[in-house]
């Protein structure tokens, strides 16, 4: 069975059929939006609400972008100076949002579960844009068509995910989806940005850069999640730096032909260097970029194709 859900909550429920539906139709979309005319009408009569309740520039100009070329209606609400900040609870807001019919909430939350919460209360589909430390599932879709496309495969690569694990839904939504697709996967970074129970992830964890790197087909790094930090997980940014950035060094572990990635926004001198970040032969950076506005309008494509199968259902 491919995408038949009606939400997209995370990527945990998904099959890696699923999963492979929704690349090969983000293929697709990746030819579109590199045509003159980017115009699709797939979701013309549709709404489309975007709320988030934490900032992403770049995540909600992502959504905001595919769905206009999808023709839907697109509103996007500052939450930050909603309701919510006059006491509204959020079930309060599905209920408000529930009475404008809209086709497709796309909601960023810094809880964990709330976006599943909001789900269950309101009668459109609901796409998830990250909340907490929970998931991020466009997300992880977008480096798996990332991957897939610089590899030629999503299968029996050894990937290695560095940094800031503990407090990054990127990682955690990457994790699941590389394991099903029967990846090799690492973790690197300090024992302090590594989660609670990380022997059960089933990966192999790395406190050494070096070692972790050796003979890995995929080098993504992660950004550290200073507002999710509540305390000294690193020495200092010098420190981290040195031990955990990616330079040109650390990289020469890792195969000739390894890529690397980032989700931005990075921390140039931090988290990697900006040779590497730049490098055309290497980076894959603004590849994820291009790569996450084909992949939500696949989503959403296939979220509004499912809402309306089920809606047809419950009339006849």
């Amino acid at each position: 069975m491919g995408f038949t859900d009606k939400h997209l909550l995370g990527i945990e429920p998904l099959s890696p059929a699923a999963i492979s539906e929704i690349l090969d139709l983000a293929e697709s979309y990746v030819d579109l939006n590199r045509r003159p005319n980017k115009h699709s009408d797939v979701l013309a009569g549709l709404t489309q609400i975007n709320m988030f309740f934490e900032n992403s520039t770049r995540t909600q100009a992502s959504f905001e972008l595919a769905g206009k070329r999808l023709g839907a209606d697109v509103m996007n609400m500052a939450m930050q100076a909603s309701s919510i900040k006059k006491g509204e609870t959020l079930i309060d807001t599905a209920l408000t949002l529930n009475a404008m019919h809209p086709d497709l909430l796309v909601v960023r939350h810094p809880q964990s579960g709330a976006v599943d919460l909001l789900a269950q209360k309101v009668n459109c589909s609901v796409l998830n844009a990250g909340d907490g430390r929970h998931e991020h599932p466009t997300q992880a879709l977008l480096d798996a068509l990332t991957i897939r496309r610089a590899k030629g495969r999503l299968h029996r690569l050894s990937i290695a995910i560095c940094g800031d694990i503990a407090h990054s839904r990127v990682a955690r939504s990457n994790i699941i989806l590389l394991d099903k697709m029967e990846n090799r996967i690492r973790l690197i970074g300090p024992p302090t940005l590594m989660p609670s129970g990380i022997a059960e992830f089933g990966c192999e964890v790395y406190e050494d850069m070096q070692q972790g790197l050796q003979d890995v087909d995929v080098v993504m790094m992660l950004r550290l999640q200073r507002e999710r930090m509540d305390g000294g997980f690193i020495p200092s940014e010098r420190e981290y730096y040195h031990r955990y950035g990616l330079d040109a060094d650390k990289l020469q572990a890792a195969k000739e032909d390894a890529i690397v990635m980032h989700p931005g926004p990075m921390n140039r001198g931090v988290e990697i260097d900006g040779d590497i970040a730049d490098d055309i032969n290497r980076s894959v950076i603004q590849d994820q970029v291009e790569m996450g506005v084909a992949v939500r309008m696949a989503a959403m494509d296939l979220l509004a194709r499912n809402g309306q199968a089920s809606a047809a259902e419950g009339m006849s």
